[in-house]
């Protein structure tokens, strides 16, 4: 924009690794707003935690805080429903995805993120922001269905419709990536990673052994890199 001045954009903030690597993106190029949601996942207040942590070393503008209780009335997800356990990932993280492309994992919640992105671009539009930024990754990841180029290609369209200028653009910097190149790129950027929390059911120390845990140990050997959050085990 002219005289110096940034362009606003959105950020969805979980609080994870990738999500605090596309916030690293997004502080580079615009005045950055984020956006956290507490959904009654199981690492709720310790992702909180990571949100602020990171929204703070990285100057982010502002922090919206949600919360909502929709999911965990909804079940039907490791994530939110304490009657389905967390899996542990078993042997090698290549098992993992191995299934991706058959089995979607009971840690998935249901159309999840289309939530989060809906509550972004009301935000932007009152903001004026033309970009949001999502930490989405199709590849090594645990293979969620609203995690693939396709769903923001569709959503893009939707926001085109359904808003007053049509101009807000969902961007997906990571979605290609492998892990290790995303541990990569949050080292060359400076990321705060070491206060991003990956987890699925620990709050104190990281379990090391759910599907999330395992792929991002996996992806800081393959990277190089030191992973300085505490663990259990892994």
């Amino acid at each position: 924009m002219a005289d110096g001045v940034k362009a606003r954009a959105v950020v969805c903030l979980s609080g994870g690794m990738d999500s605090c690597v596309c916030a690293a993106l997004a502080v580079r190029e615009y005045e950055t707003y984020a956006l956290h949601v507490s959904y009654g996942q199981r690492t709720e207040a310790r992702e909180l935690r990571a949100a602020e942590e990171i929204a703070r070393l990285l100057g982010i503008r502002e922090l919206m805080r949600l919360k909502t209780d929709l999911f965990r009335r909804i079940g039907g997800s490791a994530l939110t429903d304490d009657g389905i356990a967390v899996p542990e990932a078993a042997g090698e993280v290549a098992e993992i995805w191995s299934r991706l492309d058959t089995s979607v994992p009971v840690t998935y919640v249901p159309f999840r993120n289309a939530h989060f992105l809906a509550a972004a671009v009301s935000w932007a539009e009152v903001l004026g922001a033309g970009k949001i930024l999502i930490g989405a990754v199709e590849q090594d990841s645990s293979g969620y269905p609203d995690c693939r180029p396709a769903y923001y290609d569709a959503f893009n369209a939707l926001i085109r419709t359904g808003t007053k200028g049509g101009g807000i653009e969902v961007v997906t910097p990571l979605i290609r990536m492998r892990k290790r190149e995303i541990v990569q790129l949050g080292v060359e950027l400076g990321a705060p990673m070491h206060v991003s929390w990956s987890c699925y059911s620990g709050e104190t120390e990281a379990c090391g052994v759910c599907e999330s845990c395992a792929l991002r140990l996996r992806a800081f050997r393959g990277a190089g890199a030191v992973d300085s959050i505490p663990y259990a085990a892994g």
